[in-house]
Formats: structure tokens, C-alpha cells, sequence
């Protein structure tokens, strides 16, 4: 070869050379330009859409806000209608009882009167008239005991007290004619000196508003609830007589949206059963009370959540289309995939290798459970859970009883194979996931038992010392013959630290001790 043709051949080279970079950087600026036209569609539609299931959802809680304020409204005239006809009975009572007085004759008539009326009131459950002594004058239901007396009920004292004419609507009590649950409308009458001349009580059946609140669908975990503004739930839907009466004034929910407003609709978690709901209320113009409609939060968005989950169905499989597509024109892209994902199988290994390694530093290398670090942090996240969800704990601090004297019999040899077996026991005492059974140091073992109260936590010690003299190790140094143990139980009370529960369980355990051994004390 010449020296020209070999300049010439270095010449071509370095063209192919200059070539070959020129087109790796075409084809990287066409990646660039490809991925950033493949970033603004992917990011245009999925703005578009969450835009979209966003004011879908709005629209859905405004339609149910209209929905819940519009039944609230209705019940609000109903209730309202109610206490009207009640009140217009109990003013008509009341002008004949301080015209005629109270003598039976004129209840006689008084109660002909009211039987004749009483199918205009289906809610009526019975009507009373009370001296100004508490004892009962005459009641619709006819009959009752000669004594019957209404001086202990809260609307006998608060017209005792108050001189105003007003109607006063009372707590839910048991009626002691019925039996039943009612609502108490009452007001006051004059005698023929002016004084007080006693009460005139109208009941109305609970039951007959929780029939028409049940024919109402409000979702399975909807509420419809009757309170006075005072904060005094008078019937409240699904039924809890535990509910009744219950006077939630101080309640966070109620002073922040209760008391200033007439109307209005809120969404916040139920303090009586803890549901979050979605709340619409309307206070009454004429008596003191309120009525409020609900939705489950979580049940009124299902409509919702199946739509949106619909629509995120349809674009991630549109996007995947046209990320399939710009994947095959950014070849960059690809090697940077392929390692990354080498990236990824190296940090599963390494994670994987930690795990391991962190097995290793919780495990005890003698019995196989887990050692005293793990313990200390295991015992410390179920305190904080305990006392977070108000679960009860308890532990269990087991204690071979008079250990040192089987190892200087039998030998450290014997000794450990001793607490392994036993320390097999306790791992089976450990039946449910979140159970933890652990070294806690030498012969001393502890098993953790997470929504486990006292009487559960004494069975299970009870069945561990069964297990462990079932084994039938020989101790000659033990008046017991074999191998025992001493078991302290402890459970917490109230918000409480993990040291102070372990201090218990280990006082426990010095007590079952002295008390001889081969017994569990909590």
C-alpha cells in the first residue's frame, strides 16, 4: 500500500467515524424530541381525566348534599307537624283542666275527649295528667297503680321550676305504663289560685318515627337522627337504645357545626359509632329541634369509585397503547430500561441479603425465638397500637424454676437442651400471627399476646405450665421432681409504657415464685 492510499483510507475512517457520531446524536435528538412528545401526551391525558373523575366526584357529593338537605326538610315538617298537633292537644287540656279543675268527674270527661282524638295522633302512645306533686291524676291508657308517681322526671321538675307556659320536650324515657320508649311533650297548668297545678304529658312513641325513618333508604350505613338543640339525641336510626338519651353537646362535631347554623351540611366521623359520614341538618323555626340525614361517605362515592375506576381503566390501557408505540422510537430509552432493571435485580439480592441478616439479628441462636432486641421492639409497637386502638395486651415472663441447680446436676449441656425443648412450647403458645414468643435473657422467656385480655392471657399460662410438666425432665434439684416454671402475667390497663408492663409481668412472676413455684400469678 502507498502512502497515499493508506492517507486516503485514514481520511474515509475518520468520515465513517464523524458519520457514525453524527447519526448517534440525530438519533439521540429524535429520542429527546419523541420522549418529550410522549411525556406532554401522557401528561395532557391524564390531567384531562382527573380533571374529569374530579368534578364528577364534586357533582356526586353536591347531588347528595341536595338529596340529604331536601329529606331533612321533609322530616324537619314532619317532626314539626308532630309536636304541633301534640302542643295544640296539650293548650286544649290545659284551658279545661284550670276552667273545671282536676276533679275525676272532669277527668272523666277529659279522657273521653281524648280517646276520641287520639287516632288523629298516630304517634300518641299515652297522655298524662300529673298533680303539682308529681302523682299521676288520670292517663289515657286507663288504669294504673294508686301511688304512680312522675316527681322524678325531668319534665315534672323543669315546669316545677319554670313558670313559663311553654311546651317542653323531654329526653327519651321508658314509659311506666307501656313499657315503651317515648319522647316526652309536656307543659304546665294552673290551679284555681294560679299556682302550679301540675304537668299535662303527651308521649310519643319512638317507635312509630323509627317505622317511618326504616322506609326511608338511606344506604346501609345512613342515619337519620331527631336532637334537640340543646345536643339531646331524642331517636336516631338504626336503632341503639344505648343511643337514647345520649347528650352529645360538647361534642367536637357538634359545637363546630350544630349550634350557629339553621341548615347546613357537613362531613366528619361519627363520634357514636365512628363511621365518617356525609351529613345534611335543618334546624326546626318553631320548636327546639333538629333533624339530620346521612350518608355513609364511603357508600355514597361507590357509584362513583365504579365510574372512575372505569374511566382509569380505558386511558391506562389508551396510554400503555401509546407508550408501546414511543417506546419502539426511543431506543435510548430501552438500554436504559435494561439497566435499570439490573439496578433493580441487584437491590432485590441486596435486600434479600439484608433481610437475612436481619433474621439473624433478631433471632436467639440457642432456642430459635426471637432474641431480646427483637422483643424490646416488637413489645413497643404493640403498646403504641394497644393503646391507639384501645385493644388490650398482655405478657407472659416464664421463668424455669430453679434452673442454676439442674445445670450444676445435669451440666450446661443438658441445660440447654432443656430450654430448647421448653422453648418449643412456648413457640406453640404462639398460635396467632401477631404472637410473639422471645428470649428474654438465661432461663428467662417471655411470649407477647397482642388483643389478648387478662382472662385469655391466664388460660394460655395455665396450658404452658400443663406443657412443660408434660415434657418430664428430670430435676432432681426441684422438690417438684421434673422441670417447672414460674409465670408472671400482666395486661394493660391504660395508656401504659412498655418498661411499666414488664415491670408488672415480672412482679407477677416474683410473686408466682414465693407463692411456691410452678404456678402463674397475674
Amino acid at each position: 500500500m502507498s502512502f497515499g492510499e493508506g492517507k486516503a483510507e485514514d481520511h474515509s475512517l475518520c468520515g465513517e467515524i464523524r458519520s457514525s457520531i453524527r447519526k448517534i446524536l440525530a438519533a439521540k435528538h429524535d429520542a429527546q424530541l419523541a420522549a418529550y412528545l410522549l411525556v406532554v401526551v401522557v401528561l395532557s391525558v391524564l390531567a384531562a381525566t382527573c380533571w374529569q373523575i374530579w368534578t364528577a366526584r364534586q357533582r356526586t357529593l353536591a347531588e347528595i348534599d341536595t338529596n340529604n338537605r331536601n329529606l331533612a326538610q321533609t322530616l324537619n315538617t314532619y317532626a314539626e307537624g308532630v309536636l304541633t298537633q301534640s302542643s295544640m292537644l296539650l293548650l286544649g287540656m290545659a284551658e279545661r283542666l284550670e276552667a273545671e279543675g282536676v276533679a275525676p268527674e272532669h277527668l272523666q270527661r277529659i279522657q273521653q275527649l281524648v280517646n276520641r282524638q287520639e287516632s288523629l295522633l298516630n304517634q300518641l302512645n299515652e297522655l298524662l295528667v300529673v298533680d303539682a306533686r308529681g302523682k299521676w291524676l288520670m292517663s289515657s291508657k286507663g288504669r294504673f297503680p294508686t301511688g304512680t308517681s312522675s316527681a322524678d322526671r325531668s319534665y315534672f321538675l323543669h315546669h316545677r321550676e319554670d313558670a313559663s307556659d311553654n311546651v317542653f320536650i323531654g329526653a327519651p324515657i321508658r314509659s311506666r305504663s307501656t313499657g315503651e320508649w317515648v319522647i316526652t311533650v309536656s307543659r304546665r297548668f294552673k290551679d284555681g289560685q294560679g299556682r302550679f297545678g301540675g304537668v299535662i304529658v303527651a308521649t310519643l312513641g319512638i317507635e312509630n318515627f323509627l317505622r317511618l325513618f326504616g322506609k326511608i333508604d338511606i344506604g346501609e350505613h345512613g342515619v337519620i337522627a331527631l336532637a334537640t338543640t340543646g345536643g339531646l339525641l331524642l331517636v336516631r336510626h338504626p336503632f341503639r337504645e344505648q343511643d337514647l338519651g345520649r347528650d352529645f353537646s360538647r361534642s367536637p362535631n357538634f359545637l363546630r357545626h350544630y349550634p350557629s347554623l339553621k341548615f347546613g351540611t357537613a362531613s366528619f366521623e361519627s363520634s357514636i359509632d365512628g363511621t365518617e359520614r356525609l351529613y345534611a341538618f335543618r334546624s326546626n323555626d318553631r320548636y327546639p329541634i333538629f333533624i339530620t340525614v346521612a350518608q355513609g361517605r364511603d357508600e355514597a362515592l361507590r357509584a362513583w369509585r365504579r365510574h372512575a375506576l372505569l374511566t382509569a381503566t380505558v386511558v391506562s390501557s389508551l396510554l400503555a397503547l401509546i407508550t408501546v408505540i414511543g417506546w419502539r422510537l426511543i431506543l435510548v430509552i430501552r438500554l436504559r430500561a435494561q439497566a435499570e432493571s439490573s439496578l433493580v435485580a441487584a437491590r432485590e439480592k441486596l435486600l434479600e441479603a439484608n433481610y437475612q441478616l436481619e433474621q439473624l439479628a433478631t433471632q436467639d441462636p440457642l432456642t430459635g425465638l426471637a432474641n431480646r432486641r427483637r422483643f424490646d421492639d416488637v413489645l413497643k409497637r404493640e403498646t403504641k397500637r394497644a393503646a391507639r386502638e384501645a385493644t388490650p395486651l398482655s405478657l407472659l415472663l416464664i421463668d424455669l424454676d430453679c434452673f442454676k441447680g439442674f445445670n450444676d446436676h445435669y451440666g450446661h449441656v443438658a441445660g440447654d437442651e432443656c430450654l430448647k425443648a421448653v422453648s418449643r412450647q412456648l413457640a406453640l403458645s404462639a398460635k396467632r400471627p401477631g404472637d410473639l414468643a422471645a428470649r428474654y435473657g438465661g432461663e428467662e422467656l417471655a411470649l407477647v399476646l397482642p388483643s389478648t385480655p387478662a382472662e385469655g392471657a391466664m388460660q394460655v399460662a395455665r396450658q404452658l405450665l400443663a406443657r412443660i410438666r408434660e415434657l418430664g425432665i428430670a430435676h432432681k434439684a426441684s422438690s417438684f421432681g421434673c422441670v417447672t416454671a414460674s409465670i408472671g402475667v400482666a395486661s394493660l390497663q391504660s395508656r401504659q409504657e412498655p418498661e411499666e408492663l414488664v415491670e408488672a409481668a415480672d412482679r407477677a412472676l416474683y410473686r408466682a415464685k414465693t407463692a411456691g413455684r410452678n404456678r402463674a400469678e397475674f
